[in-house]
């Protein structure tokens, strides 16, 4: 009898072949490393005990507390922006019109209702709320009609249509009369560059003419950046305005509202401290002009003053164009200084004083990043993801060797790298990017780097937005269904359509918020002994810490590392939490085995295996 201990490297290495990863793991879902041995990922639930939907994608999750240590969270999606306060959400969509004198006109049966509006602004998919509605129009009761509605189609820039709860009794023509208020107009899901019919908002091309090939339409899915000023929410669209909404001069009800003289067209905002300035980057070079804007712009607010960006000579606003790429994706702050980061490179901005105010270096090239949440910083160290490569600057910027490379960069679609979302776990040392694969539009796998044990590990979990652990102590996470139909919280939205984020409370139980989640772990296949001549395992001894429930173990063997067919047949193996060991029959010359659980309130930590083998022949 010999036993030969099987102790393999922490990580998943995709960028050798299965026999080139010989003595370490190629493939896992649901699996982390943790002091260098692999174990199920935590569970998660629906967050404040129950799961919530939020109309439309979330992009950005920020928790945060007011002066009195009232603990807030803010979610942005490309139709709505959310706060959660006190055990209830609360739509804090800005509104960008309201209107009077607006009239309705119904056809007898029919729960579609035509709204009269002169330059009403709205497009598809727009929410508008009626309130002080008289007359009740074609037999609809007032009180029907003052509710939140989703705009279904939009006829002209003076009609559009709604659905109501109960049918029109009779046909009315630009009946009654009523107040529209307006959100903000809703962005879109998914990013795509394209012309011709239907492209484009109304307005855009003349009625019955398609878009021109010549003035292709390129649009970002919509991507919230949110900070705070104090206790106060900084909400700004990718692209588009700066909003602020105070958690106790506005209340919890009113909708945030558009920062006073700012520039309307930006890339990013980020609050630079502790100087407090609002940075505004990709942006105006005249604020409230967006003609003037130029994707390579930074401009910065005066010192406590975040309504006023004119420079004089008695404050400290002021602004700084960059070189060295083409626009300004995204920032954060990181060791005294906020990081600029470029489809291209990497700048510093770094608060000097008057009369400069800000100092600017660019501190490395070639280096992106992909998306404007897809950098971190962790203890004064930035790690980002560009197109093709991990990056980390700790004061020199320099490339992130991966051993999963190739499997993230091959199958990527850079088309929708705006979703791609960066997040932080401090309870386990982790960074983790959430990306799209190259034929999905919408994210669905993910890649984590553990920063202190430098390993890579990666999974199928789908998340938009992450919020690390401090506010709560559990990370917050959203996921997003683009077919979900679920009611959202707050008032009720009438004609809604489909696309819902849940949110999450991450790491806390073993489940996927009542459902099982299945988790496995697969290694290379290395030598049994010097893998010159075939040896017969008659069997192995598990080594399992903490295991709760039954885990499935497959051992495949294979005579040659190009064998497509596995030798063994014997296989699965079922170890339960008192396994002492399991006998075998199986010969080969190469040795792999995979961990497999599926069961409610299972997890495991796989320390290592020890198989029983001597030589023998193939029979």
């Amino acid at each position: 009898m010999s036993y030969f201990k099987l102790a393999l490297r922490p990580g998943i290495d995709k960028q050798n072949t299965e026999y080139g990863a010989e003595g370490g793991w190629i493939d896992s879902d649901y699996v982390r490393f943790r002091y260098g041995l692999p174990e199920k990922i935590g569970g998660w639930e629906g967050f404040a005990g129950e799961l919530t939907s939020l109309v439309g994608l979330a992009s950005d999750v920020l928790a945060w507390s007011n002066l009195n240590s009232v603990p807030y969270m803010a979610v942005g999606t490309h139709r709505k922006l959310y706060v959660f306060t006190g055990g209830a959400w609360y739509d804090i969509t800005p509104i960008r019109a309201t209107n009077t004198g607006v009239t309705f006109t119904t056809t007898s049966g029919s729960t579609t209702v035509t709204v009269n509006d002169t330059n009403h602004g709205a497009e598809v998919g727009d929410f508008v709320t009626f309130s002080s509605v008289t007359g009740d129009p074609g037999g609809i009761a007032n009180a029907d009609l003052q509710n939140q509605f989703e705009v279904l189609t939009v006829p002209s820039g003076s009609t559009y249509t709604i659905q109501v709860p109960n049918a029109a009794t009779s046909s009315a023509s630009a009946a009654g009369d009523g107040t529209a208020a307006y959100q903000i107009n809703v962005g879109s899901d998914t990013t795509y560059f394209d012309f011709g019919w239907g492209v484009g908002g109304f307005g855009l091309s003349p009625y019955g003419e398609p878009a021109p090939a010549t003035a292709t339409l390129a649009l970002a899915s919509r991507v919230w950046q949110l900070d705070t000023y104090g206790e106060n929410l900084i909400a700004q669209i990718n692209g588009g305005s700066v909003y602020q909404w105070s958690p106790t001069d506005d209340g919890v009800g009113t909708p945030a509202s558009l920062l006073t003289n700012a520039p309307t067209k930006n890339n990013y905002t980020i609050v630079s401290t502790p100087d407090r300035h609002l940075v505004l980057l990709g942006t105006e070079t005249t604020p409230g002009d967006d003609t003037t804007f130029d994707p390579m712009f930074v401009r910065f607010s005066d010192q406590e003053d975040i309504t006023t960006y004119a420079e004089s000579a008695t404050n400290t606003a002021g602004g700084q164009r960059l070189t060295d790429g083409n626009r300004i994706v995204g920032a954060i702050r990181s060791r005294g200084q906020i990081l600029i980061f470029t489809d291209s490179s990497l700048h510093g901005m770094q608060y000097v004083g008057p009369p400069y105010t800000f100092g600017f270096q660019q501190l490395g090239a070639n280096c992106g990043l992909i998306g404007p949440h897809a950098a971190v910083d962790v203890n004064g160290v930035a790690i980002w993801m560009g197109q093709e490569d991990f990056f980390i600057f700790d004061g020199t910027v320099r490339k992130l060797p991966c051993t999963v490379q190739d499997y993230v960069f091959k199958d990527i679609n850079l088309v929708q790298g705006t979703k791609t979302h960066a997040g932080s776990n401090g309870l386990f040392n982790e960074v983790t990017w959430w990306y799209c694969t190259a034929d999905s539009t919408y994210i669905n796998r993910f890649v984590t780097y553990n920063y202190l044990e430098n390993t890579w590990h990666i999974g199928t979990m789908p998340r938009t937005a992450w919020q690390d652990v401090g506010i709560y102590n559990l990370p917050i996470a959203a996921q997003y269904l683009p077919t979900n139909t679920n009611t959202p919280p707050g008032d009720t939205i009438y004609g809604v359509t489909g696309g819902r984020s849940l949110i999450y409370t991450q790491e806390r139980g073993y489940d996927a918020n009542g459902e099982a989640i299945p988790a496995y772990l697969q290694s290379g296949y290395f030598d049994i002994g010097d893998g010159d001549q075939v040896m017969y395992m008659k069997r192995f001894v598990p080594d399992f810490k903490d295991q709760i429930k039954d885990i499935t173990c497959r051992i495949n063997l294979k005579s040659y590392p190009q064998t497509n067919a596995e030798v063994s047949s014997l296989d699965p193996y079922t170890i339960t939490p008192s396994t002492e060991k399991v006998d075998t029959r199986a010969r080969g010359r190469q040795i792999s085995i995979k961990l497999e659980s599926d069961e409610l309130g299972s997890w495991w930590r796989f320390g290592t295996l020890r198989v029983d083998i001597q030589p023998d022949g193939l029979r």
